[in-house]
């Protein structure tokens, strides 16, 4: 039973749109059986993605109004520029109109080709920018990442280990490591601080700039709150704090824990990089002082970014994630343990044995619940990850629920559980699929499938 009451209460509701079994099977065929072409008005209950999503507050639209549209030196943007070198102690800020928008633009300046950038997990759109300068990730989470229902409570942390030898033995081909916070290709798993701090001081040992991907640095502090014994009595302000003062810069995509529908930012500290970076920005992206965005958009973020650390706002999120978790997990469908901070990951490839990795099993359950219900989410696994020109299988075929912020109660929660729970009575039944058309390390967005018979 959730008995965690949400810290918000409703002022704008909008409807759901309700649809049968026969115009969600028709939607399918028509998308090519992948939901990423599925349109929003045929979809109920929407957990593709919590990028964008959430619902922004009162505080938030009060600031969007007062926005300062000045092209250059808006005072939206001062606040903004505060906000961000409050938060992460990063003096050099540039907006961008979304995360991967900041990736493309600090690789093109540092990254080359033939360059290798270890990380403890990098997610799609971060992948697709290094493999386009023709670099390549080395993926090394933590060992306890590869069993979805080990109950280690930091299964986010980079392989120290591993991080050490490719360090000592690769140094010229790195221009830098990249720790995402929360690990979302992993299921959401947090990093805890101590990893951080040991990462990045082999870091400096070897002359590597450390970066973090901090979309969901919030809920990574929040995570970190609940689970190191180290970090009780802090807030979740600190521990954020704390990460970001040991790393040299920063990649945010604030439609995740800017609680926005867009915007980005780069935070370092080299003035030197920020001034190269300023140049690509300004080219491709817009002034310094906007970035691509609107004042609006860069006041509801620097609003967001704070409420984002609340602890109430947190303690209200990662139970909302616990209480999906723990609905699913009654039922026997596994899932990814422990929870992590924005999504439940169903472990789709135990709950569907009879279908190989590259038929997509967790693709293959995405389809079904939403055919079930109306329900869309979002496969992490062989269909994600294994478009690129280095392949290598995921350690798991897992399906993603992600939670919009401040956008579902419990009700839409338990729907989404008991939904999953009759289609877990058929799952032998349920076929696998192969691709028509589509291909690249971003197939998964635009591919085109059919079933295949298990």
């Amino acid at each position: 039973m959730n008995s965690t009451c949400p810290p918000f209460r409703i002022k704008v509701v909008e409807p759901i749109p309700v649809t049968t079994r026969e115009i969600r099977e028709a939607a399918l065929q028509q998308a090519g059986y992948n939901l990423f072409r599925v349109p929003a008005q045929k979809v109920g209950i929407d957990l593709l993605t919590d990028s964008g999503t959430g619902a922004m507050s009162a505080a938030q639209w009060a600031h969007a109004f007062e926005a300062d549209e000045a092209y250059a030196g808006a005072q939206s943007f001062q606040r903004f520029e505060r906000t961000v070198r409050a938060i992460t102690g990063m003096e050099q800020v540039l907006p961008v109109h979304q995360g991967r928008a900041g990736e493309r633009i600090v690789f093109e300046v540092v990254v080359r080709e033939g360059d290798l950038v270890p990380s403890n997990h990098a997610f799609d759109t971060t992948r697709a920018n290094l493999e386009r300068r023709g670099a390549r990730v080395i993926d090394i989470p933590h060992p306890s990442s590869r069993d979805p229902l080990a109950p280690a409570p930091f299964k986010g942390d980079i392989d120290l280990e591993r991080l050490e030898e490719i360090l000592r033995t690769s140094t010229s081909r790195i221009p830098l490591v990249l720790i995402t916070v929360t690990d979302n290709t992993g299921g959401g798993q947090p990093v805890q601080p101590s990893n951080v701090v040991a990462a990045a001081r082999l870091c400096k040992q070897h002359g590597i700039p450390m970066w973090i991907d901090a979309a969901r640095f919030a809920e990574n502090a929040g995570l970190v709150l609940e689970r190191d014994p180290e970090s009780r009595g802090r807030s979740p302000r600190e521990i954020a704090r704390q990460i970001f003062d040991l790393a040299d810069g920063a990649l945010m995509s604030c439609k995740k824990d800017g609680m926005a529908n867009i915007g980005g930012f780069v935070a370092l500290r080299s003035r030197e990089l920020y001034e190269r970076l300023a140049e690509v920005t300004i080219a491709t992206e817009g002034f310094v002082t906007y970035g691509g965005l609107a004042g609006r958009d860069l006041d509801a973020i620097a609003t967001g970014l704070e409420e984002a650390l609340d602890p109430g706002y947190l303690t209200h999120r990662l139970g909302q994630v616990r209480h999906l978790h723990a609905s699913l997990t009654a039922l026997g469908i596994p899932c990814v343990t422990p929870p992590g901070g924005h999504a439940v990951f169903v472990d789709a490839g135990a709950l569907l044995p009879h279908i190989p990795a590259d038929r997509f099993p967790g693709h293959s359950l995405a389809l079904e619940l939403y055919r079930e219900a109306g329900i869309r989410s979002c496969e992490i696994g062989t269909l994600m990850f294994c478009g690129g020109k280095d392949p290598k299988p995921p350690d798991s075929e897992l399906l993603r629920l992600a939670l919009p912020r401040r956008v579902y109660e419990t009700a839409h929660l338990d729907y989404v559980a008991a939904a999953l729970g009759r289609i877990r009575g058929r799952a032998r039944e349920l076929p696998g699929y192969r691709i028509l058309e589509g291909h690249g390390p971003l197939r998964h967005f635009t591919a085109r499938l059919e079933p295949v018979p298990a």
